[in-house]
């Protein structure tokens, strides 16, 4: 799960590319689950929730290494702050 704070400088049609983005990044074969929303709470600003689920840590780990996840993370990285919750359930 990632929580990005978008920057109060950022337009909403940028938000809604960046939104388009990250939706898209979530069409590939390891992923099982993928919702990109923006939270329904604005006091702390706009906030993008972006909720990702994978087959496995392996799924996740090809998934985080390829062109889709690094093409978003820069366009991201111009436009908000995130903190990032990865866990894994199928650890023993």
């Amino acid at each position: 799960m990632v929580l990005f704070r978008v920057r109060d400088d950022v337009t909403d049609p940028d938000v809604s590319a960046a939104m388009d983005e990250l939706r898209a990044a979530g069409n590939a074969l390891e992923v099982t689950a993928w919702t990109v929303v923006l939270s329904l709470d604005t006091r702390k600003g706009r906030i993008i929730v972006q909720d990702g689920t994978f087959w496995d840590r392996c799924a996740f780990e090809t998934w985080r290494a390829g062109e889709a996840h690094r093409q978003v993370a820069r366009r991201m990285a111009g436009m908000a702050d995130w903190w990032v919750g990865d866990w894994s359930t199928d650890v023993p």
